[in-house]
């Protein structure tokens, strides 16, 4: 009979007591601090934010100088790409491609407007602009056939003076920034005159003839490459309010205009122009001229 060993039992089914965990209060208890890869990541610094801000800087900036609009234009849309594309890179600053956005998209508008600017005053400058003025003729220089004087004569309202209904007398003088203008003369049924001057001259139609108009244009602007007479236009309008050019015929005429040479400051080109008219009514028209191609028109009597 096996002997049992007091307290043999007791001692192998007495329960172990485990260590318990250390409180992490009180005084001297360890503090319990992140571990590096679940601290919040710093953003770091956008190299392609920041070349699309310099270029939307740099290209606002030439935007708004007329001589370097092409700069600009170049800069803009590569800032607004590069701004666009920074917005995306994970985990970097934003603000700077934001910025190159905006700076792109108002930079455009700013060369866009300052490109129609530009074009605009060349075009003006180019072709003429400006209010048109009208001197009428003195009676003394209507008597002697002598030109009015600007300086002699009083500046002609222009209220109702110089439309279809009230043309101005032939021998005004009418002048824009760029030009001026004097018809001297209108000769109607001149048919005869310009069909002996080429035998290769066409008739005018059944009920039609050929007036000569002669006038003189003066350049009064300073560009330093000259302008062309042809930018002053000359027309004829029916009574009946049909306009007609001079270039509507091809005929070779006496005296005829240069109007394709370069005339500088203060230079003056003369000589005629002819229309085909009708017969009945020719007395009756008036004609229609233009002192450059964005001056306002003027309308003299033909007779």
């Amino acid at each position: 009979m096996t002997s049992e060993i007091p307290g043999e039992d007791s001692q192998r089914f007495q329960p172990q007591h485990q260590q318990p965990f250390p409180s992490n209060s009180g005084p001297g208890a360890p503090t319990q601090t992140l571990s590096p890869d679940r601290e919040k990541p710093k953003k770091q610094s956008n190299v392609v934010g920041l070349i699309a801000l310099i270029a939307g800087v740099l290209g606002f900036i030439f935007a708004c100088i007329p001589g370097a609009l092409i700069v600009g234009w170049i800069l803009l849309p590569i800032a607004f790409i590069l701004g666009l594309v920074s917005l995306f890179l994970k985990d970097r600053s934003k603000w700077m491609g934001i910025t190159a956005l905006i700076l792109s998209v108002v930079g455009t508008i700013v060369g866009v407007i300052v490109f129609l600017t530009v074009v605009t005053t060349s075009f003006e400058e180019s072709f003429g602009s400006g209010d048109t003025t009208v001197v009428a003729p003195s009676d003394e220089a209507v008597a002697d056939g002598s030109a009015p004087s600007a300086e002699a004569d009083e500046e002609a309202p222009a209220s109702d003076e110089g439309t279809r209904a009230n043309p101005y007398p032939i021998g005004s003088t009418i002048e824009s920034d760029d030009w001026r203008i004097v018809v001297n003369s209108v000769t109607l049924a001149s048919t005869d005159a310009v069909l002996g001057e080429s035998e290769f001259n066409e008739p005018p139609a059944e009920g039609s003839e050929y007036i000569l108009v002669n006038y003189s244009t003066t350049y009064l602007g300073d560009d330093p490459n000259g302008q062309l007479p042809a930018f002053v236009s000359l027309e004829y309008v029916t009574a009946d309010g049909t306009t007609i050019n001079s270039f509507d015929n091809f005929a070779m005429i006496p005296e005829p205009i240069d109007s394709s040479s370069t005339l500088y400051t203060d230079a003056t080109a003369s000589g005629n122009v002819a229309f085909v008219v009708p017969s009945a009514s020719a007395a009756q028209g008036v004609l229609a001229v233009n002192p450059g191609m964005l001056a306002d028109k003027v309308f003299i009597a033909v007779q």
